[in-house]
């Protein structure tokens, strides 16, 4: 499996910084990490370059007026020829919503991490990745003069107590809940 359940992690990159992450990212080890890192990426580019492949195709058959240069050098690939012959067989109401399930599980992310960094004097700075590869990291810095009060709350789940870390901050009327989707797998 290529998540885990949340850990935390604690950096220091300063003697005034100190840097927590919870990730479900496993913990990388000397070889295994990198090595099953760079298998999922290439897996995920092949997947994603098959099913273009196979849409390309389709839409070459459906649409034979379109100019020859774009057809003619990718559909004589073994590739091409594959997904040409695919293509073929599928019709566009099954194709279409395959490839946009196959789409969506190429771009997204199979882990979260979610960062809380204090800066002595400055404030706090809280980070979440973004579902997708797609998009960037949410980031929030909160000055410490706007933070009003920390609170550990307690939230119950059956009959399990769990803790979560927010932060009131002036003028608003929410708390700021740190790392809110480690939360959700929590809870």
């Amino acid at each position: 499996m290529l998540t885990t359940p949340p850990h935390l992690r604690i950096r220091r990159p300063s003697s005034t910084t100190v840097e927590f992450i919870v990730s479900t990212r496993p913990p990388r080890s000397a070889l295994s990490g990198p090595l099953l890192a760079l298998a999922s990426l290439l897996l995920r580019l092949v997947v994603g370059a098959a099913v273009l492949a196979v849409n390309y195709a389709k839409w070459a058959t459906q649409f034979p007026h379109a100019p020859a240069a774009l057809r003619q050098p990718t559909l004589q690939l073994w590739l091409g020829r594959t997904a040409l012959r695919l293509s073929e067989r599928v019709d566009w109401w099954l194709l279409l919503p395959f490839s946009l399930a196959v789409a969506y599980a190429v771009v997204r992310r199979v882990y979260i991490e979610e960062s809380l960094l204090v800066l002595q004097g400055l404030g706090i700075q809280t980070s979440t990745t973004s579902p997708t590869y797609l998009s960037t990291s949410t980031t929030r810095f909160i000055p410490t003069n706007q933070v009003q009060d920390v609170f550990i709350h307690e939230a119950f789940r059956g009959f399990e107590v769990r803790f979560y870390l927010a932060v009131v901050v002036e003028g608003e009327e929410d708390v700021v809940v740190v790392f809110p989707v480690s939360l959700h797998l929590v809870l």
